[in-house]
């Protein structure tokens, strides 16, 4: 098979990687990629968010099957333009998308499918808002309604930060998509991620993971677009997973259809659980990033085998075959992120790190220039590790870190400490 991925994160290295492992493929060609993907496939420029550049650029390479990586490509109806195009895709339609790119209409989904989540409200209006936080009081959590690369929500403690985020988000701080807010009751308990394969009937649950959002260790300081995860996440047992996917995951993709909007790709299902229930945070309609890294390490070659399951509709013959194993990544970002931070500082020491079935460098913001690693993003290396344990893994990935020159750079230490208490 002659493969496209779109997308130049972490999160597509991953994906690059693990279709490398599996013999079907032949040729694979990201867009636009980075400085890490491009050690191990071609990498074309290519405008991702436009379906019919993307079409034509499949037609003319004669691709056979295409795995849309990140969110806005996805909301903005290329793999609908794929599918018209008749070349097979991964990844949801422009209308099912919606269940990230607009948390109200996922709360609006929830509601029909009565899937517990927390209980919120939807404002076009700043002071409407204002009002509600007033009323109900914090601690609350105030969200840009639209896609806001993972930066768009405000865990707000007390009722000046509510009416700030509220101020930021009305103020233009995340674009369009703050035009819109939803404000949701402070859900306590811990979170974890699930992932599921969807191909408009059939569901596949496919592991699970949990990722650290804050910036510093202990899980303070600001949020991120993730600093860390590691797979599978101990919270989510067996029970739990089941409740969740029998009581939000597979109501919701049941008023999908019926809404004519079926679901195919992966569901990344944000949960919070307390006391052994779980209840929707949100949905991501691509893989987790740096969740991504972790699954794919242990998925391997079936995680191609997979996708394309759910492209041609049979998702009921597939199976997972998980190891018994565990993985972990350490994201390694620029000082200062999520804030302003420096471009085009070199990093050294990469070519010195192993790189097979259980230790991997995926890379995210990067770019090569003389024959130089230069960082150009502000989450920038995600240091990835299997192991039998969990401490083995962890053990090897900062074994790893520690073998990186980077003076520019920082990461966080503790990766996977609520699996450690």
């Amino acid at each position: 098979m002659n493969i496209l991925i779109l997308g130049s994160g972490g999160r597509e290295h991953a994906l690059a990687w693990a279709v490398m492992q599996n013999p079907k493929c032949d040729k694979l060609i990201i867009a636009p990629g980075n400085a890490g993907i491009a050690q191990i496939a071609d990498c074309a420029s290519l405008d991702i968010e436009s379906g019919g550049a993307v079409v034509n650029f499949a037609e003319e390479n004669a691709i056979d099957f295409v795995i849309v990586g990140p969110e806005a490509p996805l909301a903005a109806g290329v793999a609908d333009r794929l599918r018209d195009a008749g070349v097979l895709v991964f990844g949801p339609s422009e209308a099912a998308a919606k269940l990230e790119a607009s948390k109200s209409f996922t709360k609006e989904i929830c509601d029909a499918a009565n899937a517990p989540t927390a209980a919120y409200g939807h404002f076009s209006d700043a002071q409407a808002a204002k009002a509600h936080v007033r009323k109900h009081g914090a601690p609350t959590v105030v969200k840009a309604d639209g896609l806001a690369a993972g930066k768009g929500v405000i865990i707000a403690m007390t009722e000046d930060e509510a009416i700030a985020a509220i101020d930021d988000m009305f103020g233009g701080a995340f674009g369009g998509a703050g035009a819109e807010v939803v404000i949701e009751e402070f859900m306590e308990g811990e979170e974890a991620s699930l992932f599921v394969l969807v191909d408009g009937e059939d569901v596949l649950a496919i592991g699970s993971a949990q990722d650290h959002k804050r910036v510093g260790e202990g899980d303070t300081g600001p949020n991120t677009g993730g600093m860390g995860a590691y797979s599978p996440a101990p919270v989510l047992t067996t029970e739990i997973e089941a409740r969740a996917m029998g009581e939000i995951v597979k109501p919701m993709m049941r008023v999908m259809a019926d809404r004519g909007m079926p679901y195919q790709g992966v569901l990344y299902a944000g949960l919070m659980i307390k006391d052994g229930v779980p209840r929707l945070v949100e949905y991501n309609v691509r893989f987790g990033d740096p969740e991504c890294q972790v699954l794919m390490m242990r998925l391997g070659a079936q995680a191609l085998d997979l996708m394309q399951a759910v492209a041609e509709g049979r998702l009921s013959e597939a199976k997972v075959n998980w190891a018994d194993d565990h993985a972990i990544t350490v994201v390694l970002a620029a000082n200062g992120y999520p804030e302003a931070y420096e471009k085009g500082t070199e990093i050294k020491g990469l070519d010195t790190l192993p790189e097979d079935s259980s230790n991997m460098v995926f890379h995210a913001g990067t770019k090569r220039d003389s024959g130089k690693v230069l960082a150009v993003g502000g989450r920038v290396l995600n240091v990835t590790a299997r192991g039998a344990t969990l401490p083995e893994a962890r053990d090897r990935a900062y074994e790893m870190v520690d073998a990186i020159d980077w003076p520019e750079g920082f990461y966080r230490r503790d990766i996977g400490w609520r699996a450690f208490d």
